[in-house]
This record gives C-alpha cells, structure tokens and sequence, in this order.
C-alpha cells in the first residue's frame, strides 16, 4: 500500500464540510497534517437511516464490498475505499476524486464511452439499485470512477441504473475477462464478513449468469428501471 492509502487507512480525520444532498449522513474529511492535503469522504454507520429493503448488515459495508469486487476483479472503477473509525465512528472512508468540472456528466452519462461500459458491466454485477448521472465522478485526466455503492448487492434482482445504453450488447474480450476473474475469486472468503450468505450466493448466480448470457443485461419489466431522481 502506497503511503497515500496508508493514510487513508490510518490517520487521524478532521470533519471540514458535509454533502448536504445525501440521504445519510455523508461528511467530507481530511487527513490531518498531510501535505500535500488528502480529502476523503466518511460515512459513519450511526449516520446511516434504516432501509426496508435493506434489512441486513449496513450501507458501509455494502460500499466497502463494491470497492473489494472492483480492485479483486479489475474493474478499477471505485475510489479506494476502507471501513476505519473516525470523529463519529466507524465508517467508510473513500479516496476523495476531483471532478472535470467542464464535463457535462449527463451528456458523457448517455454517450457509449468504453468506461461506462465497463461501469455498467460492474453495476449489474453488484446488482446496483443506484446507478445515477450524479454519482459518476470523471476525474481531470479522463478516468472514470462510480460512487454511493451502499444499496448494491441485494439477493433479489433490483437493477436500477441511467446506464441502459448497452442494454443487450454482446460482451467483449475484455469483459469477458473480467467475468472469468470474478468466476475465479472465492467471493465467501473475500465479503463474509461484509454481507450476508444469501447476497454472496446471489452475487455467484449473477456472475455466472452474466458469463452465461454473454450479454449486457435488459431493464425489468417488474422493477423500476431507473432511480429517481436519475441525477
């Protein structure tokens, strides 16, 4: 782990500023006495508001899962994520990304950049139920990441993404790929101690489903397509 992580992972956070869009509580932080300054995102668990249809376990978990199957498998398309205590408990903590602001993330969202393609390949492997135009960060070199992973993984399938351009696509080599890597991992070993045998078991099925299929996913006729608001 380069030293950057290592601080991620252990330092002491200082609270500078809360997002005040979101529907728990979603603080930005920085790494006290860093140089140059490290800004992270922390979501303590206490600020968390129960979900109906997330009965188990908790969001923090849920986006510390999303980050493990994307470093595990290779998708490298969430920010480097830790659960660590912080000034109010634990919680996640997530590598901060400083957006292009001179992107229109709507118009890039609905374009057929490969990256969203590899996102969306990723979405419906963690059975994302959030998929929004605003949780696409576009860094300043053109790097793509995804965040706000924590209604992700439910044993039901709840798809909800603005990601439906490449709805029935074939798969290429290098999603393929991907698939075979996460057919590989020993997913029990790697997010038993986040979610629940049922959501592992079900994040298997998908996969295998997926490389089965060997296309991109089509929206439910029985379940919301898209989350609302799509933005």
């Amino acid at each position: 782990m380069n030293l950057h992580l290592e601080q991620i992972s252990t330092a002491p956070l200082k609270i500078v500023g809360r997002l005040v869009d979101a529907s728990n509580a979603t603080l930005q932080a920085v790494i006290e006495d860093s140089d140059p300054l490290i800004k992270v995102i922390y979501k303590p668990i206490a600020g968390e508001k129960p979900l109906w249809d997330f009965e188990d376990g908790n969001l923090a978990s849920r986006e510390l899962s999303a980050f493990i199957v994307s470093d595990e498998a290779g998708f490298q398309v969430v920010p480097f994520t830790i659960l660590r205590d912080g000034p109010f408990g634990i919680g996640m903590v997530q590598q901060w990304i400083e957006i292009d602001n001179k992107v229109d993330i709507v118009e890039f969202g609905q374009s057929e950049d490969k990256q969203l393609k590899r996102l969306a390949l990723f979405d419906a492997v963690i059975n994302n139920t959030d998929r929004k135009f605003g949780h696409l960060l576009l860094d300043d070199s053109g790097k793509l990441f995804g965040c706000d992973h924590g209604v992700a993984f439910h044993k039901e399938n709840k798809l909800r993404t603005v990601l439906w351009q490449f709805a029935g696509q074939d798969f290429d080599q290098e999603e393929i790929d991907l698939l075979k890597t996460l057919l590989k991992t020993d997913w029990h070993e790697k997010l038993s101690a986040y979610l629940t045998e049922d959501e592992i078991g079900a994040l298997n099925v998908r996969i295998q489903e997926l490389f089965n299929q060997c296309k991109f996913p089509q929206p439910s006729l029985t379940w919301p397509a898209v989350p609302w608001p799509p933005v």
